[in-house]
């Protein structure tokens, strides 16, 4: 991993893909990754690249985006590029960590979007996680590991990316039996992933639900109907997540102080972020940073 972000303690720690690589894909042994990238796994933060995390022998509990994801043996863990990750200093497990970027996955769009609407990394602000690889899911991780194994060709890339396209589509559709509203590629889906990247980019500047269906040129109204249908949250609740979200980023991982933060959040007044807070948390920013200190 190479760090991107400036080293201060007003950010969080990011990384780009590693330099240097034939394609930008790698399959790691999570045992040589910790001996050899210990420091940066253990810190929180951010990378440009996607994860999928899977795990062979014995249990291990990380941190992303303050929840705890306990790997078993024969789960698959899928972690999006943007979320803040700290790997446990103490790493238990066996298995392997399988790396990719959007320009290496999204060669067609098509692919672009998938990747943008896949549940996998797409489930609103959740980790999505398999517990028990099916016959189907670990012959396709196996074939990825020895193709990845191959002398480098101009097949290779191809290759790798059919698997790794065929793996998420195999893992999404048993992710979806246990953990998600099943949700048609229609109207309602594509809504929301435009809402989503919307939110992404303008979370800071505006918290109005009207700006962002004004934006999809939709209603209020319908806008809320395709997320209450999709994920059972208006888009209010969605907004109001998300800020939280960076917010307690913000707190916990980084020097800036409350008012700083509420300010890079949107708040005209420092008291507005406060109070904000603790209506959606129930406890004071302050004493949520102390809890990380």
């Amino acid at each position: 991993m190479v760090n991107s972000s400036k080293n201060n303690s007003s950010h969080i720690q990011q990384f780009a893909f590693k330099q240097g690589l034939t394609q930008e894909f790698e399959i790691a042994d999570l045992c040589e990754l910790y001996k050899n990238s210990h420091s940066l796994l253990t810190v929180p933060h951010r990378t440009e690249f996607y994860h999928i995390l899977w795990c062979l022998e014995n249990e291990s509990i990380h941190q992303i985006d303050f929840s705890p994801v306990a790997t078993k043996p024969g789960s698959v863990i899928f972690i999006h590029k943007d979320m803040v990750k700290q790997f446990n200093d103490k790493n238990t497990g066996k298995g392997k960590m399988i790396l990719f970027t959007d320009t290496f996955f999204s060669t067609q769009q098509q692919h672009i979007q998938f990747l943008n609407t896949t549940a996998l990394f797409n489930d609103f602000f959740r980790v999505a996680q398999i517990d028990n690889t099916n016959e189907n899911i670990t012959t396709i991780l196996r074939q990825i590991e020895h193709e990845y194994s191959q002398i480098f060709d101009h097949h290779k890339p191809v290759i790798l990316q059919n698997l790794l396209h065929n793996l998420l589509m195999q893992c999404e559709r048993e992710y979806r039996k246990n953990h998600m509203q099943i949700i048609t590629h229609g109207i309602e889906l594509n809504t929301l992933v435009s809402f989503k990247h919307l939110l992404e980019k303008h979370y800071q500047k505006t918290k109005l639900v009207s700006f962002y269906a004004s934006m999809l040129n939709i209603t209020e109204k319908k806008l809320a109907q395709y997320t209450l249908k999709t994920v059972g949250k208006t888009p209010k609740d969605i907004i109001n997540e998300r800020v939280i979200l960076e917010a307690k980023r913000l707190l916990a991982h980084t020097h800036l102080n409350i008012k700083e933060i509420g300010f890079q959040l949107g708040f005209d007044e420092p008291t507005n972020f406060v109070k904000f807070f603790k209506k959606q948390e129930s406890i004071l920013p302050g004493a949520f940073r102390e809890q990380y200190i």
